[in-house]
């Protein structure tokens, strides 16, 4: 079975923590959702949208499980007028029979880590990356954009589509999960030099 270990923390922004995590390795399932929105309806939205892939995740694939998700966050918010307007993003893997099935919608993220290499296995649903795909930003500009924090999709607004990958497990890689909170603080290099300084899983999470 995987080895797991985690963190979160309210940062510098906020004065609540509007993250959910889940780690349940008998299923497979590990998850991060980012909520936002006023009041503590962010924090609504991230458990509502992590509850909902751990209860569907057995019945269909993760993608499905993340619509699901999406449907929930919406259908809390319209039942209660304080929790308008909330949302949240959410990366999630499934790892099964050796091989990690990721899907996500915003701009949580998904990393692997393999013989001492720190790789994206997702891509951020953002205005940036948009730019970056169309030629109009390089990533190292895209780092530094104003607008970088700006998503284009999020769970409980419009019709997100998750995107997915699936990536093929070795012996001995490590797999972050993590919101924005993390990468705007650290950038992939800052990372990918924790996960190289220690082996242990509960070091590398306090560190970061």
């Amino acid at each position: 079975m995987a080895r797991h270990a985690t963190r979160t923390h309210v940062g510098r922004v906020y004065d609540h923590n509007e993250d959910s995590v889940r780690c349940l390795p008998e299923a497979g399932l590990y998850l991060v959702a980012d909520g936002m929105g006023g009041h503590a309806s962010g924090e609504v939205a991230s458990r509502v949208a992590a509850d909902t892939i751990t209860e569907y995740l057995s019945a269909m694939p993760l993608a499905e499980a993340v619509r699901m998700a999406h449907r929930a966050v919406v259908e809390a918010a319209d039942g209660d007028a304080t929790l308008k307007g909330m949302g949240s993003t959410v990366v999630a893997a499934e790892l099964k029979r050796g091989r990690l099935h990721i899907a996500w919608v915003g701009d949580s993220r998904g990393y692997l880590y393999r013989n001492g290499e720190l790789r994206r296995v997702t891509r951020d649903h953002s205005l940036v990356n948009l730019l970056v795909d169309r030629k109009e930003l390089t990533e190292a500009e895209a780092q530094r954009h104003p607008q970088k924090n700006v998503i284009t999709q999020t769970l409980g607004h419009g019709d997100p589509t998750p995107s997915e990958n699936s990536v093929a497990l070795r012996s001995g890689d490590r797999v972050l999960l993590c919101s924005d909170g993390l990468n705007d603080e650290l950038t992939d290099a800052d990372i990918g030099a924790v996960l190289a300084s220690t082996g242990d899983l509960e070091a590398a999470v306090t560190t970061m």
